[in-house]
């Protein structure tokens, strides 16, 4: 019987290898680093942790290393996911693209209006309108994935295009209203790099390291000039090939292919955690009960919370309802509505937005972490107690109604 088992030297490597394969764990080792700087910032460590995050390394402080420097490198793999799904992927037609597509839209606009209901007469917290507009993949993944079969596969695809055309969405947002004063020498550096990039593609070069360098220098020239620097990682990620020039289908070894395998992991088990471990840590001394009350975190933790919840269900039964989209296949009403409310885990980005949104504020920063929290921690909690009493065998009616619908 002891045959089969393996010696146990390996078994720590084994471990490691089965947890970094499994897409939940990245959201995992999220919530872990999120929970870690909560209870740092609430120590005898949190003089050390703050002032850490404050000092400065050529030219930056640690802090904006983190948000400008390695979050570039989560957004460009933000971008290479975007092109391959609307390339060969999941939102390579029309037709994939309307229910997640509608969805996305609905959860970012229902959000914005609920927490612009609580903030739209102050004018100093109304900028964190975007806040709760953003899903976090990773974390919202996560908790599905923790589901098990319980979910249909084609739900969790359903949850992965939304978020990609989410993340889409909040990099226009961050473009278009989150920008400081634009340096025109710095953005013209960026767009003569953007030219020889593209100019790379499309002479069709297929080797990564002439399109890395220029990476460098653009997210350089980007940071310089104003534009949040992390838009850079998604306009290298555009200029990456991953069809021949001829414009045959994609091959497994295409240069955005193989940069997206190489970086996930980096993304997903140190960068975003580094990035949670750094903007999670909010200390509570001094506050009390009726900051859950105030406006901004009140704003974000509804619109998280009940915002994406009516954003998402509410658009895709609409769009199923009005014949310009299927539910996904074996997928319940009751399903949907649980993943719905699972898009309102916004931590990363909704994060990420609030330090945008309230750069030079503390006391406004803390309340952004407050509502992101509240909202998320709802979210997640309520969506997958929805998703656990759900049974599969709620699916099958519809699914075989559909069939004998398809059949007539």
């Amino acid at each position: 019987m002891d045959a089969h088992r393996q010696p146990a030297g390996r078994r720590p490597a084994a471990f490691i290898r089965n947890f970094m394969s499994n897409e939940a764990s990245g959201g995992i080792l999220l919530m872990v680093a999120a929970a870690l700087a909560l209870v740092v910032a609430n120590s005898p460590l949190s003089a050390a942790y703050f002032d850490t995050l404050h000092t400065y390394v050529l030219g930056l402080s640690i802090g904006h290393w983190i948000n400008d420097g390695l979050m570039a490198i989560f957004f460009l793999l933000v971008g290479l996911e975007i092109k391959r799904e609307m390339l060969d992927g999941q939102l390579s037609t029309w037709s994939c693209r309307i229910l997640p597509g509608v969805a996305a839209a609905g959860g970012m606009l229902v959000p914005a209006l609920v927490y612009l209901a609580f903030n739209s007469g102050n004018p100093e917290t109304v900028r964190g309108w975007a806040i709760p507009a953003a899903t976090d993949i990773a974390f919202a993944l996560g908790v599905l994935s923790l589901l098990g079969p319980r979910v249909p596969v084609s739900l969790k695809i359903f949850l992965t295009a939304l978020a990609i055309i989410d993340d889409l969405g909040a990099v226009i947002i961050i473009a278009l209203f989150y920008t400081a004063d634009l340096s025109l020498p710095a953005l013209g550096v960026a767009a003569l790099l953007l030219a020889v990039l593209i100019g790379l593609n499309r002479f069709g070069v297929r080797s990564l390291p002439p399109y890395l360098v220029l990476g460098v220098g653009l997210w350089g020239a980007v940071l310089l000039s104003g534009v949040h620097a992390t838009l850079a990682g998604v306009t290298l990620a555009l200029t990456i090939p991953l069809r021949p020039v001829s414009g045959a289908a994609a091959d497994p070894h295409a240069p955005l292919l193989r940069l997206e395998h190489g970086i996930h992991p980096w993304v997903a088990f140190l960068i975003v955690p580094v990035f949670g471990f750094a903007n999670a840590g909010v200390s509570f001394a001094g506050m009390d009960a009726s900051i859950l009350t105030g406006s901004l975190p009140l704003g974000i933790a509804l619109g998280l919370f009940l915002g994406k919840m009516v954003g998402v269900f509410g658009t895709a039964w609409l769009t199923i309802r009005l014949g310009f989209a299927g539910m996904p296949a074996g997928a319940s009403t009751a399903q949907l509505y649980g993943v719905a409310l699972l898009c309102g885990i916004g931590f990363t980005m909704s994060l990420f937005i609030g330090a945008l949104a309230f750069p030079t504020s503390p006391e406004l920063g803390d309340a952004v972490k407050v509502g992101v929290f509240a909202g998320s921690i709802l979210s997640a909690t309520a969506g997958a107690l929805v998703l656990r009493l759900v049974s599969a065998k709620d699916a099958a009616p519809s699914l075989h109604a559909a069939g004998a619908d398809r059949g007539a």
